[in-house]
């Protein structure tokens, strides 16, 4: 019986492209879907230790949708690194005035903390409209269920 384990190798990963549009879709949502993409497990050949995941390209983050009272009660921190300089923003002031930092701080949140993590990270785009750059590299639409 053979119970051999699959792993892919780096020279048979394929990459490719796929569009998710967050136009009145939950943001967690969106991003859930963008960090299965961005890992890869959506293949047969996921392997954990490898990046096996595809690129994505997230349009329409202005038209994102937050559920609940999350607009209103959600906060997002971050330090400065100097003696009481901890920044606060709500989720309602950072949707408008930087929806794309929203998005790719949901989809951080997501992936694993490690350099692999962080190599995920650099496949994905952001956009606030519905207008973007990558037609050469030929998306395919990724549907949120």
């Amino acid at each position: 019986m053979n119970n051999k384990t699959y792993t892919a190798k780096l020279s048979e990963i394929e990459r490719k492209w796929y569009i998710i549009d967050a136009s009145n879709k939950p943001l967690g949502r969106v991003a859930a879907e963008a960090a299965k993409l961005l890992r890869g497990k959506h293949k047969p050949t996921f392997t954990p230790n490898l990046d096996t995941g595809d690129h994505v390209i997230i349009l329409n983050c202005k038209e994102v949708i937050l559920t609940g009272k999350k607009l209103d009660q959600k906060i997002y921190r971050h330090h400065t690194g100097y003696i009481g300089n901890m920044k606060e923003t709500s989720a309602r002031s950072m949707l408008d005035k930087n929806p794309e930092k929203a998005m790719m701080l949901a989809i951080k949140g997501m992936l694993p903390k490690n350099s692999l993590g962080r190599k995920m990270l650099t496949k994905v785009r952001i956009y606030a409209g519905s207008e973007h750059e990558n037609q050469a590299q030929k998306p395919e639409i990724w549907e949120v269920k």
